[in-house]
């Protein structure tokens, strides 16, 4: 989990910042992306550290809170369902990418990225597969992007009761599914997607913020998998520049 960034440290290529996602296959909610920096000496201070997704609730939580004490630097952006509606999830996820390390206290020497490259970094990066299991610090920009998301997505179930948001955190299950066919969607969904738009249109609803043209191709997403289906291009750049974004502390 730390040879990535020991060899960089100890090429002189330091600070390592990790970045990751969590919510990109959601259809509800927003996407939250974070940027970590680790000491390279804290490894047996964050013994367990993986990718979130392997993690239980409580470990997750056990691990943010260690991450907010122990680590060098860190930044967490959040991007509305409306947003990502707006310029597309892709899009969405590259300019939150380069915010979130944009936002770091301090320039990183090198940024290791979960799985596919990001352009327009500000320093010189690689994208690792299956980083957040095999980098400490993309595992750990993993955590805290999951714990952030889970924890709105919580918040929302306490305004939107009816989708269940506590259970599968805006994932399209079952649950969600179903839940979506008999209420329609909300503001909080994103209208963009496939199976948002099919619920919409059988309620007769008007998507409540923009769509760019394009976007409303998005596949359906099971519990966070690739799409199984997304025919055309997701929306282009257009309007992301004029993506509302907030840092978490």
């Amino acid at each position: 989990m730390w040879a990535f960034q020991a060899a960089l440290d100890r090429r002189g290529l330091g600070p390592v910042a990790g970045v990751d996602e969590a919510g990109r296959g959601a259809c509800a909610g927003p996407l939250v992306v974070a940027s970590c920096v680790l000491r390279t000496g804290d490894a047996a201070r964050f013994e367990g550290l993986t990718d979130s997704k392997l993690l239980t609730a409580p470990a997750r939580d056990r691990m943010y809170d260690l991450l907010l004490d122990r680590a060098l630097d860190y930044s967490v952006i959040v991007v509305p369902a409306a947003e990502v509606d707006l310029i597309g999830v892709h899009v969405a996820n590259i300019e939150g990418m380069r915010r979130a390390v944009a936002r770091l206290g301090a320039h990183p020497g090198y940024v290791l990225t979960d799985g596919f490259p990001v352009p327009g970094l500000t320093a010189p990066n690689v994208p690792v597969v299956k980083g957040d299991r095999v980098a400490a610090c993309v595992a750990a920009a993993s955590v805290l992007a999951k714990v952030t998301r889970d924890r709105i997505m919580t918040e929302l179930h306490g305004e939107l009761p009816v989708y269940g948001f506590d259970v599968h955190k805006g994932y399209s299950t079952a649950d969600h599914t179903a839940a979506l066919l008999e209420h329609g969607p909300s503001a909080q969904h994103r209208w963009s997607y496939a199976n948002v738009a099919a619920a919409a249109r059988k309620h007769g609803l008007e998507p409540p913020h923009p769509v760019a043209r394009g976007a409303a191709t998005a596949g359906v997403v099971q519990n966070g998998a690739p799409p199984r289906s997304g025919g055309g291009r997701l929306a282009t750049r257009r309007g992301a520049d004029q993506m509302n974004t907030r840092a978490e502390a």
